[in-house]
């Protein structure tokens, strides 16, 4: 079966000791992805303009293995502001059609470049 690193060039790469995502057999795991334009550069001052970043990244990333947002089941999200958690869930709504995928959302102390969240997801192959 094995493990491919995937990557996109319409979304930057991580930082460090890391991949942009993994595809290994039927699923696809992306790292997080902030709401960075395509050279690294914060995008986007309130929580729905950089989670809707965030998720073009992340759709990016999808798009270099054949995949979509509707194929993502779950979602990780970082948020340094819990009452950003609002503006969060209007860019899935507006990117994600029902049934949503399943998310975990957690509260952070900071994040690189003064990001205000970060989305990591897997995906399945169907």
């Amino acid at each position: 079966m094995g493990r491919h690193r995937i990557a996109s060039s319409q979304a930057p790469g991580p930082a460090g000791a890391a991949s942009a995502g993994i595809s290994a057999g039927r699923f696809v795991f992306v790292s997080a992805q902030l709401p960075q334009g395509r050279c690294g550069e914060l995008v986007g001052g309130s929580a729905a303009d950089q989670a809707g970043r965030a998720l073009d990244n992340l759709a990016h990333q999808l798009r270099s293995t054949g995949l979509t947002l509707d194929d993502v089941v779950s979602l990780e999200i970082h948020l340094v502001e819990a009452a950003d958690q609002p503006g969060v869930d209007a860019a899935i709504e507006a990117r994600f059609s029902p049934p949503f995928p399943s998310r975990s959302i957690l509260g952070v102390a900071w994040l690189p470049g003064g990001a205000r969240l970060q989305i990591a997801a897997i995906a399945q192959r169907y």
